[in-house]
């Protein structure tokens, strides 16, 4: 891992408060897998104190991307930066998906900004497997299919694609799933990744997902992001630096 600037070599908005930045760092691009994460230092000054994780959403030669929404304090200041600009970025941080195996089709699950790690994963399981997509949001404004191939769609209001969540739009293809030798990959807020970790142990699909949690440190000295496993109750891991990737089987959520 390394702590080093970047600079932020493009800058661009997908749509409504979406961002993506690009990021010249050629020790990070050349050195992060899919699912890891980068803990970034949004100034300075003391103010956000600690450090914002973002997934590696994609890497290009030199470059690695990250994608986000200006919610919180930090991620507000973040989009306010311009290209030139420097970032002390530590990482890639974490443990990411093991898209390698003997599965024939890799079933990417995405709700919202949990979209942010797939274009990377998409693009080392392409050529390789076949891939279908699914991705969902509140409405059409956050549903974010940049990067990702063989996109089917889900709202909660239906503005865009199926109405329903997008674990309700898997439930629909499970007879299609099931005639295929697949591993689920998913990504996005806690409630969605229940409920996957739920369909894929009814339907016996190997799933693996990227967990969400506040960190700290963001490589395991301060504890500060338990997860609890499954076969050791009250034993937990750590998000940071067990996860953020788990077999869904393996955590309590």
């Amino acid at each position: 891992m390394f702590i080093i600037n970047a600079q932020i070599s493009e800058k661009i908005e997908l749509g409504h408060n979406i961002f993506l930045f690009k990021m010249f760092c050629p020790e990070i691009a050349s050195s992060a897998e899919p699912g890891q994460f980068l803990n970034l230092r949004i100034n300075e000054t003391y103010f956000p104190l600690l450090r914002r994780p973002f997934s590696v959403c994609d890497i290009s030669g030199d470059h690695f991307y990250i994608l986000f929404s200006p919610f919180g304090e930090g991620t507000k200041q973040l989009a306010k930066k311009s290209v030139g600009d420097n970032i002390d970025t530590h990482g890639p941080l974490g443990k990411g998906f093991n898209y390698k195996g003997e599965y024939e089709t890799a079933v990417i699950v995405a709700g919202g900004l949990g979209s942010a790690p797939f274009p990377f994963v998409t693009r080392k399981i392409n050529n390789k497997k076949d891939i279908i997509s699914f991705v969902g949001g509140r409405s059409q404004k956050d549903v974010i299919t940049y990067g990702m191939e063989n996109v089917s769609t889900s709202t909660d209001d239906g503005s865009e694609g199926f109405e329903g969540t997008v674990v309700d739009l898997l439930e629909t293809k499970v007879d299609e799933l099931k005639s295929k030798n697949v591993k689920v990959f998913g990504c996005g807020p806690t409630p969605m990744l229940k409920a996957l970790q739920s369909f894929c142990s009814k339907n016996n699909f190997d799933c693996e997902i990227s967990t969400e949690c506040a960190m700290a440190c963001g490589f395991g000295i301060c504890q500060g992001c338990p997860i609890e496993q499954t076969e050791y109750k009250d034993q937990y891991l750590l998000v940071c630096s067990d996860g953020p990737v788990f077999n869904a089987k393996d955590v309590v959520l």
